[in-house]
């Protein structure tokens, strides 16, 4: 910034100096951007239409200054280029068939690529050392669900697994920027050892060589054409792996979230993928509003390992008499859901205990389609009864507006007719926000105290 100088004083000669390198400065940006505006190669966006390289132009040939001019089409923003290593790296090329098995396992054909959304989203903290140093800043669209079930992994790890842990909401809190990645890395290396079976884990990270051709059957996104896979036998060398190239994770532009994404389902492997599904879920993601949304499949292969598309306990028999899969063994972290047209007479939409009861007092909560995470820093809540007596949960729902975890007070005995005093939730006429819904699932006749804070969805 320029330095004030009183009225009546001359700039000192150094700052003329500044103003001219500046100048310089800016109009080498215009350089470059008229260069890249009247470049003959004409990429093609995800649609089919030309635009310039880097976004900056308008698709006419016309340049435009950087973040300004016309949107690009349908309202897209450009995508920054997303961090690439060598092709020398050591990992294996993929394979027209890989990428042909990865493109039916999540889209049912070879046809459907990534959207926008997805294509924008990667792992992001929030700020050191801040009230949500230990959240995640999470999209919208299909990739919000993935990143908020790894958010229940990362509070799990830094609450209560971590070496040098401390079991109250404050750990979380004072965070740098070091620790956040190594918890990043600690957490995407453990998802996919649980789901790889602890036998191996599979890392995709992308290169600037294209290992596919074109053919008619399959489109081309120039993204997972480009992958290298990594595969791994022990945990700790993948786990210095991913926290060496985190930048291809959490870099914006890196499309973090589909590496991630790739990188589960082949550490999973198409054979172990195709035991897990049955008939209701063919593959892995839905579409939805010009969109994918996760089908629960990934959400429990993220929390459990498995990519089981039901959150019963064990296998139920469907209408049809077929087997039908849910989940078989007590999860880490757990999973609640509630939404408006809910019936609550749809046994197999019912999340069974396996799910409802984890292993850490950690839930991702899916509440008319939006997931959520709800946590509490005491892990002896699951496995003393007397614990949940009262107790506190916190709440990260991931709202742009949240500016740290929303504090409820659960107490499961309280009786409507009891102390005339404390907030009644049981008076007649009274509507329990979707969230408290959400808990009730768990804790039956429960009332939910938001402490000043008013009730999220």
């Amino acid at each position: 910034t320029d330095m004030e100088v009183s009225s009546g004083q001359q700039s000192p000669p150094e700052l003329d100096l500044e103003e001219i390198t500046r100048k310089i400065v800016f109009l080498d940006k215009w350089r470059e951007i008229f260069r890249l505006g009247t470049n003959n190669a004409t990429p093609q966006n995800h649609e089919g239409n030309s635009a310039s390289a880097d976004g900056t132009g308008d698709g006419t040939g016309t340049p435009q200054p950087r973040g300004q001019g016309r949107w690009p089409p349908r309202g897209l923003c450009p995508i920054p280029r997303p961090s690439v290593i060598s092709s020398k790296s050591g990992g294996c090329p993929i394979s027209l068939t890989v990428a042909t098995k990865l493109r039916q396992s999540l889209f049912g054909n070879t046809i459907h690529i990534f959207s926008y959304d997805w294509n924008k989203a990667y792992f992001k903290f929030h700020s050191p050392f801040s009230d949500l140093a230990f959240a995640l800043e999470v999209a919208k669209g299909g990739p919000r669900s993935i990143q908020m079930a790894v958010q229940g992994s990362i509070i799990k790890h830094l609450l209560f697994t971590r070496k040098d842990r401390d079991c109250h909401l404050r750990s979380l809190q004072d965070l740098s920027r070091q620790q956040q990645e190594r918890a990043l890395a600690t957490v995407l290396t453990d998802i996919l050892w649980v789901s790889g079976a602890a036998q191996k884990a599979v890392v995709c990270l992308v290169t600037e060589d294209t290992y596919v051709d074109w053919t008619p059957d399959y489109s081309r996104d120039n993204f997972t054409e480009r992958l290298q896979l990594f595969e791994f036998s022990e945990k700790e060398a993948a786990e210095k792996f991913i926290g060496d190239h985190l930048e291809s994770f959490k870099g914006e532009g890196s499309r973090g979230i589909v590496l991630f994404l790739y990188s589960l389902i082949l550490s999973r492997t198409f054979e172990r993928l195709q035991e897990d599904l049955d008939s209701t879920t063919p593959h892995l993601l839905q579409p939805s509003a010009g969109g994918f949304l996760c089908r629960q499949a990934i959400l429990n292969m993220i929390l459990t390992g498995r990519a089981s598309p039901n959150v019963f306990n064990g296998c139920e028999k469907g209408e049809a008499q077929e087997l039908l899969q849910g989940v078989l063994a007590r999860s880490d972290i757990g999973y609640l859901q509630w939404g408006q047209d809910a019936s609550q007479d749809d046994r197999l939409s019912e999340v069974g205990s396996m799910l409802k009861t984890p292993r850490f007092p950690i839930w991702l909560c899916n509440i008319n389609g939006n997931c959520s995470v709800l946590f509490c820093t005491n892990r002896q809540l699951l496995s003393d009864w007397k614990m949940e007596r009262v107790f506190d949960l916190y709440l990260y729902s991931g709202q742009r507006s949240q500016r740290g975890p929303a504090h409820l007070t659960v107490d499961t005995h309280s009786h409507h007719w009891e102390g005339g005093g404390r907030e009644d939730g049981h008076r007649p006429g009274r509507r329990f926000s979707p969230l408290e819904m959400a808990i009730r699932t768990k804790w039956r006749e429960a009332t939910i105290t938001w402490n000043g804070t008013g009730p999220f969805f």
